[in-house]
């Protein structure tokens, strides 16, 4: 690791003013010091940001609004997001390991980076983390890897289970930053490679996390299902999040996102539009998952999370709608 200097802010405006001189954010540094130890990052200045106050669980409306410091366990763990919202808690302990979680913060989850092992090795090409080097990972070993959202430059998943849940719960990541106070429905937040996966979000130069707002709870069966080689502490190879609310048999309101299968947490409008109104089959349930992956597209060691995805929905949705 090279050397760096840290500083401490004491509120938001000092993180900010600290990050537009370009200092770079800590807070639980679950990620960031793994990527400063493969000096896979190298910042020269960090400002911890764990004593700015963001870290409430607070009402928001009908919603309620989750602090950027707010650690994933303490997240996992209020009444109201089990109560209510209970998706993002069953998304939140598919994930890390209760160390990790005490550790973790919402905010750092949402920017967290791909854990694509041509990333982490300095001696691959990889486009994301040096632009114009080339991608290893399309000819190498890419089971992990997305096979919707890809592009010739990258083809990374993004491995968080939390913005998967949140995007099917339509959050919204509240932010403040040189241009004032900003609003980004989480499904704008993460950024596609295209020619360019250095950047993995749309956060903007001097710009931080403050919170991120849930809207009200729709009542409806909310699911989590997380497929992966090993039962606990493992990155998903397809994930399903699911809040659907039935009514006389049919299906009155679907909302489902998806990770492991795209370069950023994936959702589809068309998919969730030709399932309401509809009784649930099981040719429902193919009929949308060949929706779902018409796309998609395989680099040969991830062949298999097509058909794979398509029996992961198909059991999430017998399971909420009733089985």
């Amino acid at each position: 690791m090279r050397s760096f200097t840290l500083d401490h802010a004491g509120s938001p405006a000092e993180a900010r003013e600290a990050l537009g001189e370009g200092a770079t954010a800590i807070a639980g540094g679950t990620n960031l010091i793994d990527l400063m130890k493969l000096q896979i990052q190298t910042p020269e200045r960090l400002v911890s940001i764990r004593h700015t106050g963001m870290d409430a669980i607070s009402s928001d409306g009908d919603g309620i609004s989750i602090g950027a410091l707010v650690t994933n366990a303490d997240c996992a763990a209020d009444s109201r997001v089990r109560k209510d919202w209970s998706l993002l808690a069953k998304a939140i302990l598919a994930g890390a390991s209760p160390q990790l979680r005490n550790r973790a913060t919402t905010g750092g989850n949402l920017c967290q980076r791909t854990r694509c092992g041509y990333f982490y090795d300095t001696s691959q090409a990889c486009n994301k983390r040096e632009p114009g080097s080339g991608c290893a990972a399309r000819e190498g070993f890419n089971r992990i890897h997305a096979v919707l959202g890809t592009s010739d430059a990258c083809i990374a998943t993004y491995p968080g289970d939390m913005a998967v849940a949140m995007l099917a719960l339509d959050a919204v990541v509240l932010t403040e930053g040189p241009d004032g106070a900003r609003e980004i429905a989480i499904g704008d937040f993460h950024r596609m490679p295209g020619e360019d996966p250095s950047r993995d979000n749309v956060l903007q130069h001097g710009e931080l996390i403050t919170a991120v707002r849930l809207p009200a709870p729709t009542g409806g069966v909310q699911l989590y299902r997380k497929v992966r080689d090993r039962a606990s502490y493992a990155f998903a190879l397809v994930s399903v999040a699911a809040d659907v609310t039935m009514e006389d048999g049919r299906i009155a309101r679907c909302a489902l996102a998806f990770g492991s299968l795209g370069t950023v947490p994936w959702r589809d409008p068309a998919v969730e539009q030709m399932l309401v109104g509809q009784t649930p089959s099981p040719g429902l349930f193919d009929e949308a998952a060949k929706l779902l992956l018409k796309d998609a597209r395989g680099f040969g060691g991830n062949d298999f999370k097509i058909p794979l995805a398509a029996r992961a929905l198909a059991a999430t949705l017998h399971e909420a709608t009733g089985g």
